[in-house]
């Protein structure tokens, strides 16, 4: 998609986005949704088209480099839509992303490289955890758009 290959975010560009402003806590932080900014507008319209969900809302991520992660966690928040989709945009440096059964511990491993799509739907939330382990060999940063559908 060419216009994964031209985002640029503008400097602005706070981590929330949505539909309504909905507020969302995570890592302990309750933010509220600001209204569309075009180039996110248009991300969404092409997510939707490609996994054939509705998204209402989106959480941007920047990690400077590898050494920023993400713990292991399952995005069941009250506030999200039970069983709903999420969506998940990689721009910028390729990452691994493990996901980890809650009982049996198995665990997929994926590399998620520039311009991806994850979408993780159905019960992935409530029968897998995921997680985006620390490296040192990642020096550039990566943005991640993860598109979601908010309770309403």
């Amino acid at each position: 998609m060419d216009l994964f290959d031209q985002f640029t975010p503008p400097e602005n560009l706070l981590p929330w986005y949505g539909d309504r402003p909905f507020a969302y806590t995570y890592s302990r932080a309750t933010k509220q949704a600001l209204p569309w900014v075009p180039v996110l507008a248009e991300l969404k319209a092409l997510v939707e088209q490609c996994s054939g969900e509705p998204y209402n809302s989106c959480l941007l991520n920047l990690y400077h480099s590898g050494e920023e992660a993400m713990g292991w966690h399952s995005d069941d928040e009250p506030e999200l839509k039970k069983h709903g989709a999420i969506a998940s945009v990689s721009l910028g440096a390729p990452r691994r992303f493990v996901f980890r059964h809650k009982q049996s511990k198995d665990q997929i491993k994926l590399m998620l490289e520039h311009g991806s799509l994850l979408e993780m739907k159905g019960s992935t939330q409530a029968f897998w955890q995921h997680s985006l382990p620390a490296t040192k060999t990642v020096q550039s940063p990566r943005i991640n758009l993860t598109f979601r559908a908010m309770v309403v």
